[in-house]
């Protein structure tokens, strides 16, 4: 009779075979992956504080969704209007993107619907501001991530070797992608747990499905089946 232990394990590898991905011909080894026991997901909540306002907001977010950004001001504030603002490379000043009023208590709540994915450098400035060094608080960055369906794998598969040369272990971290160069850096969002990987295989061959995550991503996002997940290749 099979132990519990080994059932677990068979049911494991059935479940997560639709996701395993194929090596695939002509990438060659890289050294992206990391062997590593999976590392808690970034952190998922950054604020700044300004010498007039503060602001927090979350560091990871998808593409056309409400970004929130709330805060504080000081009591003299109260009525005037705060304005989240982002810095747009292309034209090199920053522009706004949210408003709102700073109620009597001080606090303030601003809704920036995304418009553009990738990362971004954000600010909250009180309107009228004689000086930007005091209604300003210090840049923040956030990431707006794609959405796309994703599953995971990795039992069934541990020992053998990557399309892109690594060994398949419980700890590589890694995702895998049909046609991103192997080593590339991906930043992945799931349910407000963020963490970056390199691409270390090919796949996911299930139709409908993008990003692949090993089992030590999935672990360390707390993704458990096929599901929607933000993705971003990061600019080096």
């Amino acid at each position: 009779m099979k132990s519990s232990r080994g059932r677990t394990l068979l049911l494991c590898a059935a479940a997560a075979a639709f996701a395993a991905p194929a090596a695939a011909a002509g990438d060659p080894p890289t050294t992206g992956g990391s062997q590593a026991p999976p590392p808690p997901a970034t952190q998922s909540v950054v604020t700044a504080q300004g010498a007039q306002v503060t602001v927090t907001t979350r560091a990871g977010t998808m593409l056309r969704r409400n970004a929130r950004f709330k805060g504080t001001a000081t009591a003299d504030q109260a009525g005037r209007t705060v304005t989240i603002e982002r810095f747009d490379d292309a034209t090199q000043a920053w522009g706004a993107v949210a408003t709102a009023t700073i109620a009597a208590d001080g606090t303030y709540l601003a809704r920036w619907r995304t418009d553009r994915a990738g990362e971004h450098r954000v600010r909250a400035v009180i309107a009228g501001g004689q000086a930007v060094a005091a209604s300003a608080t210090p840049e923040l960055a956030i990431t707006v991530h794609r959405q796309a369906m994703a599953t995971w794998f990795g039992p069934g598969f541990y020992g053998r070797r990557t399309a892109c040369g690594q060994k398949m272990s419980r700890t590589l971290l890694g995702v895998a992608h049909k046609k991103m160069k192997c080593g590339t850096q991906v930043a992945v969002l799931y349910k407000g747990r963020r963490i970056t990987v390199p691409v270390v295989d090919r796949g996911p061959f299930r139709r409908g499905t993008t990003w692949d995550l090993t089992s030590a991503t999935a672990q360390a996002l707390g993704f458990e089946y096929t599901d929607r997940v933000g993705a971003l290749r990061v600019t080096p």
